[in-house]
């Protein structure tokens, strides 16, 4: 069939999304993907869609060729096509507009029989979606989800630009444990033992030593066995480090770069966010803070005792949701439970000047002032039985001039999670990897 360059000076191409009732007249063509068929007879009305929306196509057998009738006999849904006609408004159609096709080539066709329904209709499980990802990626509200991430991305980069950050990339594979633990994956690298990298935290401080201020966006890895709602094993870290900060001066910023990202999503995503059913508002600065101790004391409040010294279970977060509903600061937890590189608070060196930043229950950041002494982060290093000479090229950065400085890492689907109001992770992440899936 005919080209669209071939169909004349007065078409014009238009995304699906952006038929509406004002172009009442004008005659279009549309690039997408059949999401529905509704065959009546004499009339086919088809549901078109790409990422901007959904539009109707109506086409009439009246009249029509048989080469334009062998195509519709044809068609099956999720084809890519092109279509072209006149846009009409139509009170009678649930969008209040559609377009009387005059013509339609078929781009890509799908099979007959789909193994999942993109529409909706048919309920699937969390394995079934998966393992038909790219079907259940077309699904509107799935579409969304991802459209806002890219507005979070994009928002981030934007804040920390304004803020003197410079982005770095910094290795995956590495030679130790960033953080010590047993949560790596090995990797064979030319005969000798590699890691996936945990975290960037130790490049991270380094690199404060030349740029001052740091980003980094980007994947990292935790052999971890939970499945659980909100653990998986590759995931995307946003991570800050500044020189002559401490833990209050990057809090701030984590908590301005919350409000940022919320505001750019309500400009540029309502119609994502009105496809999910969800309503955001900016938060307002600065967030509640309680500090560890303050924590268990509103945990025996609530009727709930809790030994100091351990760490924030899921079962005492999720009773403390019951008072902090939206985004608030837990401070100075205990420096036994925190990673070697946590500075403690020099007035009492039993808590550490660190930081969560939860929403609700769900731990979404996790920061604090560095170690910038050498002395202490071996002295720290050996409490927690790790090997200092292990870290010898990172300790070596120390003898150089090491600032104060301070950072945080924050799980970006979690965040996502949260904008979206999706209660599995798996949801916000285009190809999850637990220990149940590698594929697709």
């Amino acid at each position: 069939m005919a080209g669209v360059r071939q169909l004349g000076p007065d078409f014009e191409e238009i995304r699906p999304g952006f038929v509406r009732p004002e172009l009442d007249g004008r005659r279009v063509v549309i690039r997408g993907w059949v999401h529905e068929i509704r065959d009546l007879g004499s009339l086919v009305f088809i549901i078109l869609r790409d990422r901007s929306g959904l539009c109707q196509a109506v086409f009439s057998r009246v009249g029509a060729d048989s080469g334009l009738l062998d195509v519709l006999d044809g068609l099956t849904r999720e084809s890519a096509v092109r279509v072209w006609g006149t846009v009409k408004v139509a009170p009678q159609s649930r969008m209040g507009v559609e377009v009387k096709c005059e013509g339609i080539e078929v781009l890509g066709r799908a099979v007959e029989k789909l193994p999942y329904d993109v529409t909706g209709k048919v309920p699937a499980s969390m394995t079934t979606r998966l393992d038909h990802r790219i079907l259940d990626l077309r699904k509107p509200e799935n579409t969304a989800i991802f459209l806002i991430g890219d507005t979070v991305f994009a928002a981030i980069r934007e804040y920390f630009r304004e803020q003197g950050f410079v982005e770095v990339r910094t290795p995956k594979i590495i030679a130790t444990a960033t953080e010590g633990g047993a949560a790596l994956f090995k990797v064979d690298y030319f005969g000798k033992t590699a890691y996936l990298a945990q975290s960037p935290q130790l490049y991270k401080e380094e690199l404060v030593s030349v740029f001052e201020r740091v980003f980094e966006i980007g994947p990292f890895f935790r052999a971890e066995a939970s499945h659980t709602r909100r653990h998986v094993s590759e995931f995307t870290s946003v991570d800050i480090e500044a020189a002559f900060m401490n833990y209050e001066d990057v809090m701030r910023i984590l908590e301005g770069m919350v409000v940022h990202v919320v505001k750019k999503v309500l400009d540029e995503r309502r119609r994502e966010l009105e496809l999910l059913g969800v309503s955001l508002k900016p938060p307002r600065t600065p967030f509640k803070r309680i500090t560890y101790d303050e924590a268990l004391k509103e945990l025996r409040e609530l009727g709930y005792e809790k030994e100091w010294g351990g760490d924030l279970e899921t079962a005492d977060l999720r009773h403390l949701a019951k008072k902090h509903t939206g985004f608030y600061f837990i401070t100075h937890f205990p420096t036994a439970i925190k990673p070697f590189y946590i500075q403690p608070d020099p007035t009492n060196p039993q808590v550490s000047e660190s930081f969560d930043l939860m929403y609700q229950w769900l731990e979404l950041a996790s920061g604090g002032t560095r170690i910038s002494d050498s002395a202490l982060l071996k002295q720290r290093l050996q409490e927690q039985g790790l090997n200092p000479d292990s870290f010898k090229h990172h300790l070596a950065v120390y003898d150089y001039g090491m600032p104060v400085h301070a950072g945080w890492g924050l799980g970006f689907e979690r965040l996502l999670m949260v904008l979206t109001r999706r209660t599995n992770i798996r949801d916000v992440m285009l190809f999850p990897r637990d220990r149940f899936r590698l594929t697709p």
